[in-house]
């Protein structure tokens, strides 16, 4: 193992022992806590956020991290890194307290007021004064953890375009430059909004929402280990030759636990979000080229040699291979022949059959030079050579199935270039029919190029959780920072009067029979202050009526906001002989069914902890999905394939109701349920009151 690897690990070990040892021995609250301070102007600040001292970023990544951290907003509406800006950061109490704080670690969220006007013209100082605020922290505190947030995008007011290019062609380098030359690290909270207009009401400030994705992708960054700094958008790049090909690696500032990593094929640095994206999250990235030998054996072999070579510098044993356009030959090729070395295989836009990329021999218009070369690659002198040719992933989808790696394809739905119908689309269906595990993402009106999404998410999820890195967050306990007045609630509230307003009513109310919990399917019974929308009161009217009951659903909330509650809310006071949990639909767009069920059973454990006296009846999310092949319905399955599996003990009963709520065609029945195919009309309140009101009958 190289010896920076190895102080690393040691680092995380040592420091893990020690985490361990204490709290074997003393409560958690004794730990000393991590100072955290954010700098930065509105945004951190929480302008426009509804209840933004407990909905602002810093905030929510409080709750997050709990009371082993102190993190403390200072946060200047308005403010400017630059010195002679309209309104410096310099200038300001907030930052001289964030002095006086001596953090361990500095989120600085500076730089889009920078990019106003009136500003720009001092843009040329703008590294300058960057390193001088850096600096004064780390003159206060040498080992002072420093990591630099990107700026936002700013859309039009259609939200069809970004407003403020200044941004990202000027404001955006210019702090990847800072994080090289200061060895600082650095987060692109750019990509994560750029394709998320909604979470920006005003098209510059996030919502509490909006809020929530920032903090959450600070809480990942947290849970990491620090160590070396960069260059490539920000981070450290090595060119080198391997056997006379050209090489590259990109090391991550943070090496995630296991230093895993990805293989790259073709097309180094095009569309490279994805790649920031993970080594912002600890991965390497290393590239090996096997250009004009269209992942051939020697191709195969030269990735076989290269694989060595990373693995004795201690990169983990399972690579993400990655692969665009012609890369997918090699990607492959090279999975196919080493199914024990890949953790997982993102594709994009991937040639699988050269006879229709380059070859041309389909819809395509291929490319008469590569597809000489392909020919000289694979010895092809003839047609009845070429007709014969079985050397294509497509031709090895039995292998390749059967290696047990996921498998995710991004591709255009009009790709002319590299036709679907030839490549993923017959790839996708023999790899699913021989039991192989392959996800897609098409995208309407987007031909060969761009490649990737403009917001890689989706793409970096599937590779986390492919080698086990994802954070759960369905099972981190978290308050909401939902906000609107459409989600059923009084003009004025928020989440946090939903909460305080189910934690009296459990004081005062209890003991009671019945106590719902939820999200807005449950609210909808009403029953509760500040809620406006109550489509199932007639329903629970009439089969709830001779009983004292709570409505605890609060509108929006996934697993982690149930789990909170329940952890700091007055629940328990209300004694319930009855507890029905019916959560887990919010979660759908965030986490994989496999994490939701782990998030629900979450829940469970700590109801089962907190009501040890009463009956749980458990439900996870009722059915959704429209249709019953749609992809939401699918979903739905799993969920309910796993929650079928749990444990449950002799207090609560799992029920899966779907058939109450589809019709003869096993689509979701519309008499019962509105067109999102998650909410119920009231007659679909009526379908699942008198389900309920039996089984509690017979409790």
């Amino acid at each position: 193992m190289h010896p920076r690897y190895f102080h690393s690990v040691l680092f995380v070990a040592i420091w893990c022992f020690l985490v361990v040892s204490v709290s074997g021995q003393t409560s958690s609250n004794t730990l000393p806590q991590l100072k955290i301070a954010c700098v930065g102007n509105s945004i951190t600040y929480g302008a426009r956020i509804e209840n933004r001292g407990k909905n602002a970023y810093p905030a929510q990544l409080q709750s997050l991290l709990g009371t082993n951290f102190e993190v403390v907003n200072f946060g200047v509406n308005g403010a400017t890194l630059l010195k002679k800006g309209d309104r410096p950061y310099w200038e300001t109490e907030a930052y001289q307290n964030a002095l006086d704080f001596e953090p361990d670690m500095v989120f600085v969220k500076l730089g889009t007021n920078d990019s106003k006007a009136q500003n720009r013209i001092y843009l040329h100082e703008f590294e300058s004064d960057y390193c001088d605020l850096i600096n004064s922290f780390k003159n206060r505190n040498q080992n002072v953890r420093i990591v630099l947030l990107s700026p936002l995008p700013a859309f039009t007011e259609d939200s069809t375009g970004i407003w403020n290019p200044v941004i990202k062609n000027t404001i955006i380098p210019a702090l990847q430059r800072v994080a090289y030359t200061t060895k600082s690290e650095i987060i692109d909270l750019y990509s994560l909004f750029v394709d998320r207009p909604h979470l920006l009401p005003d098209r510059v400030h996030p919502s509490g929402l909006g809020a929530t994705v920032i903090a959450q992708r600070l809480y990942d960054l947290v849970q990491q280990n620090t160590n070396d700094f960069s260059n490539f958008y920000g981070f450290q790049l090595e060119q080198f030759k391997f056997k006379g090909a050209d090489c590259k690696l990109v090391r991550p500032k943070s090496p995630a636990k296991g230093l895993p990593w990805v293989l790259r094929a073709r097309f180094w640095g095009h569309e490279p979000q994805t790649d920031v994206a993970l080594l912002e999250r600890g991965f390497h990235i290393a590239y090996c080229d096997v250009s004009n030998l269209y992942g051939n054996q020697e191709a195969v072999d030269r990735w076989n040699s290269f694989y060595d070579s990373m693995r004795r510098l201690g990169l983990s044993k399972k690579v993400v291979l990655e692969g665009m356009s012609r890369g997918g030959l090699i990607i492959y090729n090279w999975a196919e022949q080493n199914p024990e070395k890949v953790a997982c295989v993102y594709a994009d836009a991937p040639v699988l059959d050269g006879l229709s990329w380059p070859g041309g021999k389909g819809k395509g218009k291929g490319s008469s030079e590569d597809w000489v070369r392909f020919k000289k690659a694979y010895h092809l002198n003839s047609e009845a050579e070429i007709d014969d040719f079985q050397d294509n992933p497509l031709h090895k989808t039995s292998r390749i199935a059967q290696g047990g790696y996921p498998m995710l394809h991004v591709c255009g739905e009009t790709d002319a270039v590299v036709p679907i119908a030839e490549n993923t689309i017959p790839f996708v269906k023999d790899i699913r029919a021989k039991g192989g595990a392959i996800e897609t993402i098409y995208k309407p009106n987007n031909g060969h190029h761009p490649h990737s999404l403009k917001n890689p998410t989706p793409i970096v999820d599937f590779i986390l959780r492919a080698t086990n890195q994802k954070t759960n967050f369905a099972r981190v306990a978290a308050p909401s920072a939902e906000y609107r007045s459409a989600a059923g609630w009084s003009n004025g509230t928020d989440w946090w009067t939903q909460a305080a307003d189910i934690d009296s009513l459990c004081v005062t109310k209890g003991p009671v029979d019945l106590l719902l919990i939820g999200n807005s399917i449950t609210q909808g019974f009403g029953n509760r202050p500040h809620v406006t929308a109550a489509p199932g009161k007639i329903a629970a009217d009439t089969f709830f009526k001779n009983m004292r009951w709570i409505n605890a659903g609060i509108s929006g909330d996934r697993t982690q906001q149930v789990l909170w509650r329940l952890q700091n809310g007055q629940y328990g006071r209300a004694r319930p002989k009855t507890v029905v949990l019916t959560i887990g639909v919010n979660n759908f767009p965030f986490e994989s069914a496999q994490e939701i069920v782990s998030g629900i059973q979450a829940v469970l454990t700590q109801a089962q902890s907190t009501f040890i006296d009463s009956k749980i009846i458990l439900f996870g999310p009722l059915p959704t999905g429209m249709e019953a092949n749609s992809k939401q319905r699918e979903k739905y399955r799993k969920v309910h394939e796993g929650l079928d599996r749990l444990e449950l003990g002799p207090r609560t009963e799992y029920n899966d109701i779907t058939a109450l709520f589809l019709d003869a065609n096993d689509n979701l029945d519309t008499q019962l349920y509105s067109g999102d195919g998650i909410h119920l009309k009231p007659e679909g309140y009526q379908v699942w009151a008198r389900y309920l009101g039996g089984k509690l009958k017979k409790n």
